[in-house]
C-alpha cells in the first residue's frame, strides 16, 4: 500500500480481517464438531442447510483445505497492515515487534479463543450459515484446494492414511450404549431402558427367560378325561402344551379358544383334543433372544419348547418372555409378579430356591452371577460346592445368603440380603 493510504482505512481493513479470520476459525470448530447423527436426521428430512453441512464434510480434506486457505490469507494480510500501522506510529526498528505482539493478543482472544468456543458450545448456529460461504467458496477456489489437498493427501499416505472421506460415522454396540446413556432427558429414562435391552438381547438365551419344564403347565393324555378337562376349564394360559406320559413326548401345543370347539361336542374324546392341538414348535437352548424373536415372527409363533442338544425337553419359552426382557414386567408389584420373592419387613427377602437369578436380578435390582447356574438352588450348590446338610450362610459379593429349608437334596429357600443395606435378621 502507498504511504499516503490513511490510517483509518487501514485500521478499518485490519478490523474486517479479524472479522474474517474468527470466521473461518469459527467455521472450522463448528463443522468438526457438529453432531453427526443429528446432522443426518435432518439431512433427511430435506433440511437445506443439513444438506450443504453434509456435503462439505463428504471430504473433509477439501473442507480444511478451503478454510485454511482463507484463514492463512487473511491472517497473513492482517500481519502487513499491523506492521504498516505500528512502523507509522513507533518506527522502522519498534514497530514489527510492537505489531506482532499486539496483533498475537487479539488474533488469539478475538480471532481463536473466543469464536471457536462459542462454534464448540453451538455448532449448529455457525456450521449452517458458515456453509452458505463456504460451499461457493469451495468452487471459486478447487484449483487451489485441489492443489494443496494433493499435496497434504501425499504426505498423509507416507503415515498410512489411505481413506480421507469422512464416512467412519458407524458405531458399535457398546458406542451406542453409552449414546443411550448420555441422551439425558432427551430420551425419557423408560424407552432408555427399552432400547439398552434391545441391544442385550443377543447376550440372553433362550434358556435364560424360559419357564423350566418342572413348572410346565399342560394336558397329559394319560389322565382321566375329566381331570384334563378340568384343567382345560381351570387354565389360566392362553396355549398350553399337550403331551402323552411325560413332557419329552409332547404331541401338539392347544390354544385354549379351539377348546370351545370340542367341549360343545355331545362326545368328547382324546383324539379330537389332539385334532385341534398344533404341531409344537422346538427351540434349541442355546438361542439368542434376538434370533428367537424373529424366528417368532418368521414362524408365527408365540410359544416354543425348549430342549437342549439330546432333545430332552429343558422348558418353555413364549414371544412374551422375550417382550418382558425389553419391555419390564407388565405389573410393578414385586410380590405379585413374582411369587417366588417374598419381601420382608427389615428389609431382606425369602426367596425360593426354585427363582430364577435373572428374575431376582430384575426385580430386586441386584447383581448376582449369571453367567453360570440359572436358580438361586443352583448359584448356592455351586459356591458350597457340596449339598449342605443342615442350614449354613454364605456370601456372593455383596449378597448374603441364610438357607432356610432343605427338602428332597433340593434348596427349597433361602432368606437374602445386601450386607450394606440390611443387617442380619
Amino acid at each position: 500500500m502507498s504511504d499516503d493510504t490513511p490510517l483509518g482505512l487501514l485500521f478499518g481493513l485490519l478490523v474486517v480481517l479479524i472479522i474474517l479470520s474468527a470466521f473461518f476459525s469459527s467455521s472450522e470448530t463448528g463443522m468438526m464438531s457438529i453432531n453427526r447423527y443429528r446432522l443426518s436426521h435432518r439431512e433427511k428430512s430435506g433440511e437445506r442447510g443439513a444438506k450443504r453441512v453434509t456435503r462439505l464434510l463428504s471430504r473433509p480434506d477439501r473442507l480444511i483445505g478451503v478454510i485454511l486457505i482463507g484463514n492463512n490469507f487473511v491472517n497473513n494480510l492482517a500481519a502487513s497492515l499491523a506492521t504498516i500501522i505500528a512502523i507509522h506510529y513507533f518506527g522502522d526498528v519498534s514497530g514489527p515487534a510492537i505489531s506482532t505482539a499486539a496483533l498475537t493478543i487479539v488474533v488469539l482472544i478475538f480471532a481463536e479463543v473466543t469464536p471457536k468456543t462459542m462454534a464448540a458450545l453451538n455448532p449448529e448456529r455457525i456450521a449452517y450459515p458458515a456453509s452458505l460461504v463456504l460451499e461457493p467458496m469451495l468452487k471459486v477456489l478447487y484449483p487451489l484446494v485441489w492443489l494443496v489437498n494433493g499435496i497434504s493427501n501425499g504426505l498423509l499416505r507416507l503415515f498410512g492414511v489411505r481413506d480421507v472421506s469422512g464416512n467412519a460415522d458407524s458405531l458399535t454396540r457398546d458406542e451406542l450404549r453409552t449414546v443411550v446413556h448420555e441422551a439425558g432427558s432427551m430420551i425419557p429414562r423408560r424407552h432408555q431402558g427399552m432400547l439398552l435391552s434391545i441391544l442385550d438381547l443377543e447376550n440372553v438365551t433362550v434358556d435364560d427367560i424360559m419357564v423350566p419344564r418342572q413348572e410346565i403347565f399342560g394336558i397329559d393324555l394319560d389322565d382321566d378325561l375329566d381331570i384334563i378337562l378340568s384343567h382345560v376349564r381351570a387354565s389360566q394360559h392362553t396355549r398350553v402344551p399337550v403331551y402323552k406320559g411325560d413332557i419329552n413326548n409332547i404331541i401338539g401345543i392347544l390354544h385354549l379358544r379351539n377348546a370351545a370347539r370340542f367341549l360343545s361336542l355331545d362326545e368328547i374324546t382324546k383324539a379330537s383334543i389332539i385334532q385341534e392341538a398344533r404341531e409344537p414348535y422346538f427351540i434349541p437352548e442355546s438361542t439368542p433372544l434376538h434370533t428367537q424373536l424373529l424366528n417368532f415372527q418368521k414362524q408365527k409363533r408365540r410359544i416354543g419348547i425348549v430342549v437342549d442338544e439330546y432333545g430332552d425337553v429343558q422348558g418353555l419359552a413364549t414371544l412374551e418372555d422375550i417382550l418382558e426382557e425389553i419391555v419390564g414386567e407388565f405389573t410393578t408389584d414385586v410380590a405379585g409378579t413374582h411369587q417366588e420373592i417374598h419381601p420382608q419387613d427389615n428389609g431382606s427377602y425369602v426367596i425360593e430356591g426354585t427363582a430364577n437369578i435373572r428374575e431376582i436380578n430384575k426385580a430386586i435390582g441386584w447383581q448376582l452371577p449369571t453367567d453360570g447356574p440359572k436358580t438361586l438352588n443352583g448359584l448356592i450348590l455351586e459356591h458350597l460346592e457340596s449339598f449342605p446338610d443342615a442350614p449354613a450362610s454364605l456370601a456372593i459379593g455383596t449378597t448374603r445368603i441364610e438357607i432356610q429349608q432343605v427338602k428332597d437334596n433340593q434348596i427349597t429357600s433361602a432368606r437374602c440380603w445386601q450386607a450394606a443395606r440390611v443387617s442380619r435378621p
